[in-house]
C-alpha cells in the first residue's frame, strides 16, 4: 500500500476524528504527505503527531473553518506551500442537527448545509484551481446512505448529502477535460463519534438493516477513500461508491 500516493499531497478535512482521522492516516500510509483540516485545529495536529510518530514529517494539522472561503483557500495555500503540490483532496467535513420535520428549525437546517454542501463546493473550488493547472488531481467527497435513501430525522443531513452527490457529478463533468477526477462515498453506519450517541433501540434497528450485520470501523471507508484518491481508480470520475455493509442496497 505504500506506493499508491507515494511523493502525493493531500488535504483532508474534518480530519481530527472518526472517518476524516482514518482517512488521514491511510494516505500517509500510502506515502501521501497530509494536511490535516479541522474546525478543532489543536484536535487536528494531535492526529496529526501521531501519524508522524509512525510517519516522520508526514502530516501536519491546521485549523480551518471549511464554511470560509479565506480559510479553505489559505488550506489549499498551506499544503503547497509545506510540501510543494496538491494531487487528493478529502471533503470528510460534516455536522448532523437532526430533528424530526415539524421539529426542524431553520438555524438547524442551514448549519448542516453549510458545512457539509458549502464546505465541501469551497475547498474544492480552491483545489480545483490549483489542480486544474497541472492538469491532475483527484477529489472524493464523503457523501452519505441518508443521501441516498432519505433517513427519518433528518431531511436536512439527506437533503445536504444528496447535494454532495449532485455536485460530484457536476463538478466531475466540469473537470475531467483537465485531468481531475471527482468522486464520492456513501458510508452507511459507521462507529465513529457522531453515531456513538445513538440510543441502544435505534442502533439495533440499523444493525438489522445491515446484510453484513455489523457497523463499519472508519478504516474500511477510508481504504475506499484511499482507492478513488490513488491511480487505482484512474478512469473513475463522478462516481458513488456505497459503504454500507449492504444496506439499502
Amino acid at each position: 500500500m505504500t506506493s499508491l500516493l507515494t511523493g502525493k499531497v493531500a488535504l483532508v478535512t474534518g480530519a481530527a476524528q472518526g472517518i476524516g482521522r482514518a482517512t488521514a492516516e491511510r494516505l500517509a500510509d500510502a506515502g501521501a504527505h497530509v494536511l490535516l483540516a479541522d474546525i478543532d485545529g489543536g484536535a487536528a495536529q494531535a492526529t496529526a503527531d501521531g501519524i508522524n510518530a509512525t510517519h516522520p514529517d508526514a502530516a501536519s494539522g491546521l485549523a480551518v473553518d471549511v464554511r470560509s472561503e479565506a480559510d479553505t483557500r489559505a488550506a489549499v495555500r498551506t499544503a503547497i506551500a509545506q510540501w510543494g503540490s496538491l494531487d487528493v483532496v478529502v471533503n470528510n467535513a460534516g455536522v448532523t442537527r437532526d430533528a424530526t420535520l415539524r421539529r426542524m428549525t431553520v438555524e438547524a437546517w442551514q448549519a448542516v448545509f453549510d458545512v457539509n454542501l458549502l464546505g465541501t463546493m469551497l475547498m474544492t473550488q480552491a483545489a480545483a484551481e490549483v489542480l486544474r493547472e497541472q492538469g491532475s488531481g483527484s477529489i472524493v467527497n464523503v457523501s452519505s446512505i441518508s443521501g441516498k435513501v432519505g433517513l427519518v430525522g433528518q431531511t436536512n443531513y439527506s437533503a445536504a448529502k444528496a447535494g454532495v452527490v449532485g455536485f460530484t457529478k457536476a463538478a466531475a463533468k466540469e473537470l475531467a477535460h483537465r485531468g481531475v477526477r471527482v468522486n464520492a462515498v456513501q458510508p452507511g453506519l459507521v462507529n465513529t463519534p457522531m453515531t456513538s450517541v445513538l440510543r441502544e433501540d435505534v442502533l439495533q434497528q440499523k444493525l438489522a438493516e445491515i446484510p453484513l450485520g455489523r457497523a463499519a470501523e472508519p478504516h474500511e471507508v477510508a481504504n475506499v477513500v484511499l482507492f478513488l484518491a490513488s491511480d487505482l481508480a484512474s478512469y473513475m470520475t463522478g462516481a458513488v461508491l456505497e459503504v454500507t455493509g449492504g444496506r439499502f442496497m
